[in-house]
């Protein structure tokens, strides 16, 4: 045997072999290192992929926009939480100018339960003219033992300055800071050119403190002209005030209210269960009718509800850091035909859904501003995958992050359609210069403009509301309130999504 002539046979075969191993085109790619999403950053996509009212309008919260998970990972990991979140929003702040995130799940259930830091003074906001940028505040209520009551404010003060400078578009938020200053101007006018303040009343230094505001402000029966007209001042849709609310309309019962005036300028919303149960007040034969219809995005349908008009109102109390249902009580009804409604700029959501509610039944005759033109509203969103996100029980506990983004529009019972821009045109316009150096105290009609229209609509005597008319009525550009100003002050929400997303 030729043992030699073998061996470089296998040799070169061994080298052909080597050779092709060494020069293969293709050679194998090492495995990709998997990305971790940041668990709440995680959460922030995910809640607003599923419930976001306009999820199929923003391509990056598309079921299929991402064509591996560290293509996901790596999406959502670039920004911190609340960058991410705002980076998702429909056209922000265009189209929605109206969902929020906050930090801190606890600090939303009390500002949902109207416990905040806080002055103690509600406040609108207007340019003083057209051609610059100096503010103007005027001050629509002051808080009963605020640290604002204290410092002697007052409602109707016109505010010029804050912290020693004119109020201007720069400066004008230190008014909601936890310290400042405000200068209360001496002489206030109205002229074709806006509003001119001069000279100083008095000056207040305030520390804002943790307040607890009750919503039902201001409540009095006007007996005129054989008619007993009940004036209800009521601010904030807060479920915890229901019985207060309730016990309100008790009152007018027993002081047989023939009309109503219900005030909702400063109202920048609140809860839904709250706004039907006032509904339920103000009319009573009505019972089992559909007062609002809620609309969620596609993927929850089976979630879209009509709450309907009931003879009864659950209660509820704030405390150890959430609202716990007490019980319920038999609701005070006036069944009324006619109900008068004061309304402003600051006038939004739930306050809106109820004039849109009632109109479905009964007449409502709107006095004052444009409203706010908010027809849409929330849930409260944690991450609570198991629950989908609605659950605040079952929270991941590594962070404290919680969202509120738009998840449903609504409609009346009737489903009749909302504005289309802007917001509730009201009956009887009065401009915002018809208070300024006019208002007083609630109830007083010599200086409340829509407040004496709408009794002069009542009894059809005159209250002189017309000659409260400024001959100039400058168009002042709206600049905010208290509630606008601040992202839970305009809510329209389901505090208790329970009861709505049961199916």
């Amino acid at each position: 045997m030729n043992f030699k002539k073998y061996l470089v046979v296998f040799a070169a075969a061994a080298l052909v072999s080597s050779c092709s191993r060494d020069d293969d085109p293709t050679p194998q790619p090492k495995p990709e290192t998997a990305v971790t999403p940041v668990r709440a950053n995680d959460f922030v996509w995910k809640g607003l992929n599923s419930w976001y009212y306009w999820q199929k309008n923003v391509p990056a919260l598309g079921d299929s926009y991402f064509k591996t998970p560290n293509d996901y990972a790596n999406f959502v990991n670039a920004k911190k939480p609340d960058d991410l979140f705002y980076s998702l929003l429909y056209d922000y702040p265009n189209k929605d100018r109206f969902s929020w995130i906050v930090s801190d799940y606890k600090e939303l259930i009390a500002q949902f339960a109207g416990v905040s830091k806080s002055s103690g003074m509600d406040l609108s906001l207007y340019l003083k003219n057209s051609g610059n940028t100096d503010v103007v505040a005027i001050v629509n209520y002051i808080v009963p033992n605020s640290p604002a009551a204290a410092a002697g404010l007052k409602r109707g003060d016109v505010i010029s300055a804050v912290n020693g400078a004119a109020l201007t578009v720069s400066n004008y938020t230190a008014l909601f800071a936890d310290q400042f200053s405000v200068t209360v101007a001496k002489n206030v006018a109205v002229s074709s050119a806006g509003i001119i303040t001069s000279g100083t009343a008095k000056t207040a230094n305030i520390t804002a403190v943790t307040l607890e505001e009750n919503p039902v402000a201001y409540y009095e029966t006007k007996k005129i002209n054989g008619k007993n007209i009940g004036y209800l001042v009521y601010n904030g849709f807060q479920s915890n005030y229901n019985d207060e609310l309730n016990a309100a309309f008790g009152q007018m019962k027993a002081d047989n209210v023939t009309d109503l005036i219900l005030d909702l300028r400063y109202n920048g919303g609140g809860s839904v269960e709250t706004a039907t149960a006032l509904g339920q007040m103000v009319t009573g034969q009505f019972t089992g009718s559909p007062y609002v219809i809620l609309d969620f995005n596609d993927k929850h349908n089976q979630y879209d509800e009509t709450d309907n008009l009931s003879t009864t109102v659950n209660t509820y109390s704030y405390s150890s850091g959430g609202v716990q249902n007490t019980g319920a009580v038999p609701v005070n009804s006036l069944n009324l035909n006619r109900v008068y409604v004061l309304t402003s700029s600051g006038s939004a959501s739930a306050s809106e859904l109820t004039i849109q509610g009632l109109k479905a039944y009964i007449n409502v005759t709107t006095i004052g501003g444009e409203t706010y033109g908010k027809f849409v509203g929330s849930i409260t969103l944690y991450d609570s995958p198991t629950s989908d996100y609605t659950d605040v029980n079952t929270r991941n506990m590594s962070h404290t992050w919680a969202m509120q983004p738009i998840t449903f529009s609504y409609y009346n019972g009737k489903k009749q359609e909302n504005p289309v821009s802007g917001g509730i045109v009201p009956n009887y316009v009065f401009a915002p210069a018809d208070y300024f150096g006019k208002l007083k105290e609630f109830g007083d009609v010599s200086g409340d403009v829509a407040l004496a229209k709408a009794l002069e609509l009542i009894t059809g005597v005159s209250a002189g509301a017309n000659k409260m008319v400024s001959p100039y009525n400058p168009k002042l550009k709206f600049l905010g309130t208290n509630s606008t100003l601040t992202p839970f002050g305009s809510e329209l929400y389901l505090e208790h999504p329970g009861k709505y997303l049961k199916k």
